[in-house]
């Protein structure tokens, strides 16, 4: 399921992804908060644990009795995130700075009640995967913010990955039982991109998002000369976590070969 959003964001909150209704199987809410400068806005919730993925701007953090913490992003593509994790029945506090701040949104149910945890640009840095594989075909940025290794407590991972012009990512081919969320920008905006979740094949453009289900295989491709951000978020499920311990991602067996000796892949001869 694909949903389109023309630019510009409103100011306030655009719901993206709802838990009830047709996207109800998601088990998460998905939005874009768009803040003014000088903005304050006070985040509660008794039953959810809530996600805040600074896109860009900068704001003010009020923690509690954690203190304050100024956080700043001039864009997606060059700068990793910071990206705050909220456990049921914490109230957090933001104040948008004089560039206002946007940002991305996630709850989802979870009865622990857990502390706060603000994961800086350094948690969240960029690594480079599919280098010396595929003929550099599937190079990408990679940035994992947290997943069960450093937050346990969640039902949540989440993370960014940035397309490279011309190149796969999500690859090669691979399915989970655990519902994820895909959200789009391009740079530049006109950008585009492609990917076939499970035999259904999209055009990908600036601000879309993608709902991929149980069992739903899901590369992308992105346009030469545009890069292509994508935020995802995978929210795991009873019983079976997402990450190693439950063996996920499960890649498609036809297509593991590609992952080897680099010159089983054909090449065209010199003329």
């Amino acid at each position: 399921m694909q949903f389109h959003h023309k630019p510009p964001f409103n100011y306030g909150y655009t719901p993206l992804v709802l838990r009830g209704g047709a996207t109800a199987d998601m088990l998460m809410e998905f939005g874009v908060f768009k803040f003014g400068s000088g903005e304050r806005y006070v985040d509660y919730s008794e039953t959810d644990e809530r996600v805040w993925l600074l896109a860009r701007g900068n704001a003010v953090i009020n923690l509690g009795a954690r203190g304050s913490r100024e956080v700043s992003r001039p864009d997606l593509f060059d700068y990793s995130p910071w990206c705050l994790s909220v456990g049921a029945k914490h109230q957090i506090t933001f104040t948008a700075g004089e560039a206002g701040a946007e940002f991305y949104y996630c709850a989802t149910g979870n009865p622990k009640s857990f502390a706060e945890k603000l994961f800086t640009p350094e948690d969240c840095r960029s690594e480079f995967r599919g280098e010396g594989t595929m003929r550099e075909t599937a190079t990408r940025i990679v940035r994992t913010c947290f997943d069960d290794t450093n937050r346990p407590e969640s039902n949540l991972v989440i993370g960014e990955v940035i397309g490279v012009p011309g190149k796969w990512s999500s690859y090669p081919p691979h399915h989970h039982p655990q519902p994820e969320i895909y959200h789009y920008r391009f740079l530049p905006e006109q950008g585009f991109g492609l990917t076939a979740i499970g035999d259904t094949p999209y055009i990908l453009r600036d601000r879309d998002t993608v709902l991929i289900r149980e069992g739903e295989v899901h590369p992308q491709v992105t346009a030469p000369g545009y890069a292509m951000w994508y935020l995802w978020v995978i929210r795991h499920i009873d019983g079976a976590h997402y990450g190693p311990a439950t063996d996920t991602p499960i890649f498609l067996d036809e297509h593991t070969w590609v992952m080897g000796p680099e010159d089983r892949i054909w090449q065209p001869k010199p003329s």
